[in-house]
């Protein structure tokens, strides 16, 4: 197996050395996800998911959703085929998230084979919810999880183009540039009546959270239920939101006015104190500029990397571990450059964490360095 090593310091536990172990190798990898058992999914950009078995890709695909998915695969477009989330309740269902031929936003929901569970049911799909995405190509989200509290929350992008031209990360009558939860336990959907905008005129009741640009991605710590949102910044700054396990909804993370704690639009006077900053930023510098979203590491092969964040960026391949400290402040590390696209992460049934390269390989993030052997004994 081909290893990449990388060092970094935690706030908690020193330096460490950490490896990059490739599992797999497929085309396209945008979405990393488990069912909560031994098995991943891979999310392929051009319409299909295959399962990692632990030794190897299945040769059959999960899903083949090829002719329903305009296949984002040329240049760097930021259509295809963009998120999974299986349903909790382990009823068989699972739900897609991705660009039809139009352009537009799909989520659909399908079910698993009656007779193999490594096979959906191709024609089971149906479609949950179509998001309109007029006029540009970029800035779909796709991030699709379930929640602690089993409602379905969807990333969406706000519509494309450069500097959100129609303000639909601020405009609540829109579902673009937002956070949605939504009950998906049967359909149609319904809206949960405590969500933040229910009863506010004008608003989209499905909004959770709003004022986002492109979140890529996001997820909920395994342990504490904390929601930890990565937002694509425009062309200066990159930004990790944070949203605590006891929030009620409602946040303006503040895209447009605001890229990550800077004032974008309106260049100035742009915080009225109604906006939620970002706990963590980096700029464009060395080459940085498109965030990938990771997850708290919760698992228990590598007690050294307990608590730690992890995330990265797209263009210049640095991962970086944040770490928070009893005070509440966040201090970010950063990786070596591993020279790949990281096009998302994932975690396993275990709180074990993977990432992918766009170019096609996949990746377990372990710690190269083993416990003192006083330490192995204590754990056994």
């Amino acid at each position: 197996m081909k290893c990449v090593l990388l060092f970094f310091c935690a706030a908690s536990a020193g330096a460490q050395q950490i490896v990059l172990q490739q599992i797999a190798a497929v085309s396209r990898p945008v979405g990393i996800v488990n069912a909560g058992d031994s098995r991943l999914f891979f999310v392929l950009q051009a319409g299909q998911i295959v399962i990692y078995d632990g030794t190897a890709v299945r040769a059959t695909p999960f899903l083949d959703i090829r002719s329903q998915v305009t296949p984002g695969i040329s240049g760097d477009t930021e259509q295809g085929f963009l998120g999974l989330a299986f349903d909790p309740r382990h009823n068989g269902f699972f739900f897609v998230y991705y660009t039809n031929a139009s352009g537009n936003i799909i989520l659909a929901r399908y079910s698993v084979s009656a007779t193999d569970p490594d096979r959906a049911d191709p024609n089971s799909g149906t479609t949950v919810l179509t998001i309109n995405h007029p006029n540009f190509t970029n800035h779909n989200g796709g991030e699709l999880q379930f929640g602690p509290d089993g409602f379905l929350y969807i990333g969406v992008g706000d519509g494309g183009s450069q500097g959100d031209p129609n303000n639909h990360g601020q405009d609540r009558s829109q579902l673009l540039g937002k956070i949605l939860r939504i009950d998906v336990s049967s359909l149609p959907y319904r809206i949960p009546p405590l969500n933040p905008f229910v009863n506010t005129a004008g608003a989209r009741g499905e909004i959770w959270a709003y004022g986002l640009r492109n979140p890529w991605r996001f997820s909920f710590d395994r342990n504490s239920g904390d929601l930890f949102i990565a937002d694509v910044g425009q062309n200066a700054w990159e930004e990790v939101d944070f949203q605590p396990s006891t929030s009620i909804g409602g946040e303006n993370y503040g895209w447009r006015r605001m890229e990550a704690t800077h004032c974008f639009n309106p260049s100035t006077g742009c915080q009225d104190g109604t906006l939620i900053l970002p706990i963590l930023e980096y700029s464009h510098a060395n080459n940085a500029c498109s965030i990938t979203g990771g997850y708290r590491y919760q698992g228990s092969r590598f007690p050294r990397m307990k608590g730690i964040y992890f995330y990265g960026d797209f263009c210049n391949g640095l991962i970086s571990g944040a770490t928070q400290s009893s005070s509440g402040s966040w201090t970010s590390r950063s990786l070596r450059s591993t020279r790949l696209n990281l096009s998302t992460f994932g975690e396993d049934a275990n709180g074990e964490i993977y990432i992918a390269d766009l170019n096609g390989a996949v990746y377990q993030i372990t710690d190269a360095t083993p416990l003192p052997a006083r330490q192995r004994a204590v754990k056994k």
